[in-house]
């Protein structure tokens, strides 16, 4: 979870006027499109002036206006973020904000303990009056102008459950009296159901609020829901609505909350648990790319240069940003991004924490340069030219906001989340860009087109509903490939639902599924051959992807049932050891390890290397195991008059005329910025704020230009004459 120094309370009162200060001018003439944007919870500092087109500022406290004014004065659009599960929310807790005592709301677990993110700020089961609080500090956002409202982390631990509060939220929903969660799988899939329904409630409580203030306003304030990935709760054993958010009225999108803090959790392949943070982040972005992909919502993709936990060192954090970096760009379809939460904790952080106070480190000069070199890149990436070199494409993994509710006793699913990990990291490792795909979304017209070939397990999860087996269906008879990977042992199966209750009569949902495809227990051979439905395919293969993770023979017994498969079927199948996607003239790339013992993939050219502060030339990269590039391909951008191609500083240009570039630099205090130029003509002479700029050099044979010098938080004209 993210963590911030800071942290301010909510107090109940009246709130601001509806007026607000003029705005600055936009820096940029393009931050209307909300391309970077990053949260903060303290006002506009040198130290966090990364320029991005929006300022998040955290907090709903009396202060959120003051704070916003500082960066608004500084020219950034501004949006608001504030918890939803926990906060310093002690005014709603003890009772000044209704005059009720309401700590009785607190997650509790099965021992009686309140579950706390630290102090008194606890994690909460929402009672409706909870939504009506947090309403007010929303209030003061809009009054104070935000543009939009982040509401972040709805959160119910699947150890919770225990609470006074939650007992009466079970008598009102189920009608009941409240089960111990523990004390059956029933039971324990019931508080699941009722946790992911109380933050949906929540939540439209909220939205509902914004939604009435835009009605009166005439306003278009926007709301969204920063969280993490579905994967990742799943794996740390919260409960989150996910993808029943875009189902709320007025929710606008997400921020996938995916960093090295939620990637590097360790996962099982081959039989041997590791950590694999580029993989995991690859598939973490998948399934929020898979949110809202069809639907028309925005979503952003979240980077942090370093992460919540402080105890690592300055190396640790940038590899393992690199990588999730990198995950992140490998989904095209998203272009927008969260550069930094708490910039001010990367670029004036002293680490790792654990370490004497004299053996702290701040952040290494190329580290900040590489960092916004990247983030203002990241400007560019909305590039219509889309070119794969990778593994077959158009492979998925169904999974289920469902995967949230079978984590906890009496029998919690796999530790590692191997019923999904046992079927996608085989065929990733091979350089397939698989994908999870939401199960609750095959409803949504069209959601499907584009894939060959679906891995599904009722393993670990269920269909929510039987409304998502017909589409699944048709898309088989159209001449899709459903692999099928489940036993039918999960004791998951005998949970009253929709599959046996009703009217049904279903010893596991896999049984209705192949039912809509008109498949019988008699048409299966013992071999798993696949057997044809319509246009299309369907595989059994009964065994427990949990297994297949712990086995180190499992990934290939899989893939090559899988192969087999899919050739028979028409599709070509292509394994790899590397992914390499171009986006317009940006190469993106990842070299496997645990993959293919063939040799490395090289690429020839002319790239500059964004993660290289000296912004280096390469006319060759290769994809070795476990390397991460972003690259700029010259041969693709070719200026005919001198151009920015990279800059480790907002670079703007302000006039251009013959012989002479003008343009408009400002970055983060205390760093060393370089400005790439493309062009033909060496400069004759270069000056910065009106003084000659004496360190920069001039490659003729590259037709590049590298001017560097000290970043300042203030615009300065950086004008080159030729």
């Amino acid at each position: 979870m993210f963590h911030f120094r800071g942290a301010v309370a909510l107090a109940c009162g009246s709130v601001l006027g509806s007026a607000w200060a003029e705005s600055a001018p936009p820096f940029d003439p393009r931050q209307n499109l909300e391309r970077t944007c990053f949260q903060t919870s303290q006002p506009w500092s040198p130290s966090a002036n990364l320029r991005s087109d929006v300022a998040i500022v955290y907090g709903v406290d009396p202060g959120l206006p003051q704070r916003i004014q500082t960066w608004r004065d500084h020219g950034y659009r501004i949006h608001v973020m504030t918890g939803v599960s926990w906060g310093n929310y002690q005014d709603y807790l003890y009772g000044r904000f209704d005059g009720i005592n309401h700590e009785d709301e607190a997650q509790t677990d099965r021992a009686g303990n309140k579950i706390s993110h630290g102090g008194d700020v606890y994690y909460m089961c929402p009672g409706t009056n909870f939504g009506k609080f947090l309403s007010v500090g929303v209030q003061r956002a809009l009054d104070a102008g935000a543009e939009a409202i982040h509401l972040e982390e709805p959160e119910f631990w699947v150890r919770g459950g225990y609470s006074e509060g939650f007992k009466r939220e079970w008598k009102a929903f189920y009608g009941t009296d409240w089960e111990p969660p523990h004390s059956s799988v029933d039971a324990q899939w019931r508080a699941s159901k009722l946790k992911y329904y109380l933050y949906r409630r929540a939540l439209q409580q909220v939205f509902d609020h914004v939604q009435d203030y835009n009605r009166r306003s005439g306003r278009q304030v926007r709301c969204y829901v920063p969280t993490h990935s579905l994967l990742n709760y799943a794996h740390w054993r919260i409960v989150s609505p996910e993808s029943s958010l875009a189902r709320l009225k007025g929710c606008d999108g997400y921020i996938a909350q995916v960093w090295t803090g939620t990637s590097r959790t360790p996962n099982l392949y081959r039989g041997q648990l590791r950590e694999r943070t580029f993989e995991t982040a690859f598939l973490e972005y998948g399934a929020m790319q898979n949110l809202v992909r069809a639907t028309g919502r925005t979503v952003w993709y979240l980077n942090d240069p370093v992460e919540d936990n402080p105890n690592h060192d300055w190396e640790d954090y940038r590899v393992n940003w690199e990588s999730t970096l990198v995950a992140s760009l490998f989904q095209p379809e998203v272009w927008r991004y969260e550069v930094a939460p708490w910039p001010e904790r990367v670029f004036a952080g002293r680490y790792p924490r654990k370490a004497r106070s004299g053996e702290r480190r701040p952040i290494p000069p190329a580290y900040a340069t590489e960092l916004q070199t990247v983030m203002n890149a990241l400007n560019d990436l909305n590039q219509p030219r889309i070119e794969w070199d990778a593994g077959t494409a158009g492979i998925g993994v169904l999974v289920s906001d469902s995967l949230m509710f079978q984590r906890g006793d009496p029998e919690p699913g796999d530790p590692h989340l191997s019923h999904v990990y046992g079927l996608a990291l085989p065929l990733l490792k091979r350089g397939m860009p698989v994908t999870p795909v939401q199960l609750e979304n095959l409803t949504v017209a069209n959601y499907l087109e584009g894939f060959r070939l679906l891995l599904l397990s009722y393993q670990g999860q269920k269909p929510l509903t039987p409304e998502v087996h017909p589409p699944l269906a048709e898309w088989v008879r159209r001449g899709g490939l459903l692999a099928v990977v489940d036993d039918d042992s999960d004791p998951y199966n005998r949970v009253a639902e929709w599959w046996n209750s009703g009217g049904n009569n279903y010893a596991t949902p896999r049984a209705h599924l192949f039912e809509q495809l008109g498949l019988t227990m008699a048409g299966w051979n013992s071999n798993g051959a696949p057997v044809q439905v319509g246009k299309g395919r369907v595989l059994w293969l009964r065994e427990n992807p949990a297994r297949l993770a712990a086995d180190p023979e499992g990934d290939r017994r899989l893939t090559a049932v899988l192969k087999e498969s899919a050739r028979a079927g028409g599709l070509k199948w292509r394994e790899g050891n590397y992914l390499l996607l171009r986006r317009g003239p940006y190469v993106v790339g990842a070299g496997l390890d645990e993959s293919l013992q063939t040799g490395p993939r090289t690429v020839r050219g002319r790239f500059v290397n964004l993660f290289d502060a000296g912004l280096a030339l390469l006319k060759s990269v290769t994809l070795t195991p476990g390397s991460r590039w972003f690259l700029l391909d010259l041969d693709r951008v070719r200026p005919r008059a001198p151009q920015v191609l990279a800059s480790a500083c907002k670079a703007l240009p302000l006039r251009q005329e013959p012989g002479r570039l003008v343009l408009k630099v400002e970055g983060v205090a205390d760093t060393q910025a370089i400005v790439l130029v493309g062009t033909a003509k060496p400069p004759r002479s270069i000056r910065l704020g009106g003084e000659v700029c004496p360190d920069y050099a001039f490659a003729k044979d590259e037709n590049l230009l590298r001017i560097r010098f000290a970043n300042q938080p203030a615009a300065r004209e950086l004008e080159v004459t030729f």
